[in-house]
């Protein structure tokens, strides 16, 4: 009797699940926020605070990847473009971003975008980012505006200081001069911006890539 009580009783938990799934697929695409890691350095705005919110509820029980790597790219964003206006509301905020962010990388890490917010956001909190902005590069290829982002990242922080990361800056650096006429004022507020090791490897870039180009930073 007990036996064929478990045996239903784990049917109906089956049941129920089975029952569940379709809907909370259909309630995901509903909430899913439609907003990616790159979208953040191309000037995307972020969902809304309240579509923010849902997609959160839904992103604390998953294990899909994109949906979490999309939240934490909105949240992301929603911290970096919207913060809020007290120092420790700004602090909270930027470390509940770093959380999503980092369980979307637990479940998915070949994001190389999201892995870039992750520094942004540890940049952005006096936090070394150095590692996760290296883990940006080794995990892949990323669009002209997230591989300028990187150099405005790397130029403006400790990630200067480290010589593999230098060496992988130059292709996002020739990238960016490749686009010139879009990115010209762009490389120029970052060189601006630069700490002392940040001028220089834009310097270094630029004199073998571009020396024209590299004359006009040296006027800054």
């Amino acid at each position: 009797m007990n036996r064929m009580f478990l045996l239903r009783v784990i049917g109906i938990c089956t049941a129920i699940v089975l029952a569940l799934h379709p809907g909370m697929e259909f309630y995901g695409d509903l909430v899913r926020p439609n907003f990616r890691a790159s979208d953040l350095f191309s000037g995307e705005i972020p969902p809304e605070k309240a579509k923010l919110a849902a997609g959160g509820v839904l992103a604390s029980v998953s294990l899909d990847g994109d949906l979490l790597a999309n939240y934490a790219a909105a949240l992301a964003a929603d911290v970096l473009h919207r913060p809020s206006t007290d120092a420790a509301g700004r602090a909270s905020e930027n470390k509940a971003a770093q959380s999503a962010v980092v369980a979307a990388l637990k479940v998915s890490p070949i994001r190389p975008a999201l892995w870039l917010t992750l520094g942004t956001l540890q940049a952005q909190a006096g936090e070394a980012a150095t590692p996760a902005v290296k883990m940006s590069y080794l995990t892949g290829s990323v669009p002209i505006d997230v591989a300028f982002a990187r150099v405005r990242t790397v130029t403006s922080g400790a990630a200067a200081t480290d010589e593999e990361i230098k060496l992988l800056a130059q292709s996002d650096i020739r990238a960016a001069l490749a686009n010139r006429s879009r990115y010209e004022p762009l490389l120029i507020a970052a060189y601006v911006q630069a700490t002392p090791q940040g001028k220089a490897l834009l310097l270094d870039t630029t004199k073998v890539t571009d020396p024209k180009f590299n004359e006009i930073l040296r006027r800054y």
